[in-house]
């Protein structure tokens, strides 16, 4: 397993990190145990969570299973603090559950979030945490405030944040050079072969400023996979099909097109294209680590090599030509309401 330095923090992450959103949604606990368990033998020592994973349910099985296989200090728990509308116990489609106080990363919500997600994942500390999609109406002084509090009390040790514009990720980096508070070690942002857009921007910045980035939704929700055929059916047990228009609305003809000779490239050399996804992420400029989110064990097993292969000039050219850098053909910030650049390249333009 190859390790690379997380930003400028001296910690070394595996080159593969393991990403649990389908953790009880849908897959069974004592199948995502077994998914932990082979993914930290195998030297992957990075593993991503959120709050609002199963509505908290993919945190307790990460601290059931560390708890149960004794392999807690030699695994870096990275999770995140959302913005407060899907948090557990909260919902807006239930104003009984909902209070004015519930969303935003305020000092009040993120100290809150962190001690729950200390009670769920069974341990004193988190190795990472990260502020999950912005809040621009709460100023960086408190953001950081309160993140940089929660380090000096031991609860946190590295703080970084999640789907954040680059001139956000900047302002928080000058927040906390001129406040003297702790300083984000990495960004965590949507990235595979269909949506380059962080290229621009962000991968440079990060680069100059020493900030890691950890890159999700490397294989596109399964569309470079060859999981989807069609924009408007959906295979079952898909993201798409599961989970709502925030996931079907990455699904894009045009996606599906590329998917379909990026397929044809990676049996050409001899990979499955979910191998050569996730291989094409890992050794793209500036990214510390992709996330694999396997739902199976046998899809982590899969993809597991990947972490031995280097992706050589000839097949990177060739992806270039499928999509050129900095370009997008399949929209995977569209969670993200700061991105105005939309999808509108077309080839030969």
């Amino acid at each position: 397993m190859e390790y690379r330095m997380l930003g400028n923090t001296g910690v070394n992450v595996s080159c593969l990190s393991l990403g649990t959103d389908n953790f009880a949604d849908p897959t069974p606990e004592k199948e995502a145990k077994r998914i932990l368990d082979i993914a930290l033998d195998a030297g992957i020592n990075f593993i991503d969570t959120g709050d609002v994973y199963a509505d908290g349910e993919g945190e307790r099985i990460i601290g059931r299973a560390l708890k149960e296989n004794g392999k807690r200090h030699q695994t870096l728990i990275a999770t995140k603090v959302d913005h407060g509308r899907r948090r557990p116990g909260y919902s807006v489609d239930d104003p009984a559950l909902f209070t004015p106080n519930d969303h935003g990363h305020s000092r009040l919500n993120i100290i809150r979030a962190c001690e729950n997600s200390l009670r769920r994942l069974q341990t004193d500390y988190i190795d990472l945490y990260q502020i999950h999609r912005p809040s621009p109406d709460i100023p960086w002084t408190e953001q950081l405030g309160a993140l940089d509090d929660l380090i000096h009390q031991g609860k946190v040790r590295y703080i970084g944040c999640s789907t954040h514009a680059p001139w956000t990720v900047m302002e928080a980096i000058m927040v906390s050079e001129l406040k003297n508070y702790a300083r984000f070690a990495c960004e965590q942002p949507p990235y595979n072969l269909l949506d380059r857009r962080i290229e621009n921007e962000l991968v440079p910045l990060c680069q100059k400023h020493g900030l890691g980035l950890v890159a999700w939704a490397p294989m596109a929700m399964g569309v470079l996979a060859g999981r989807y055929t069609s924009a408007d059916n959906y295979p079952e047990k898909s993201r798409a099909a599961l989970r709502g228009s925030f996931y079907a609305d990455r699904v894009t003809e045009r996606g599906i097109s590329v998917g379909r000779e990026f397929a044809k490239l990676a049996q050409r050399i001899d990979l499955t294209p979910a191998q050569l996804s996730i291989l094409w992420v890992k050794d793209q400029k500036g990214i510390t680590a992709p996330l694999i989110g396997p739902r199976t064990v046998e899809q982590l097993e899969s993809l597991l090599p990947v972490k031995d292969m280097h992706l050589d000039k000839e097949t990177r050219a060739v992806c270039d030509k499928l999509v050129p850098p900095g370009s997008v053909v399949a929209d995977f910030h569209n969670t993200a309401d700061w991105m105005k650049m939309k999808v509108n390249w077309e080839p030969g333009i």
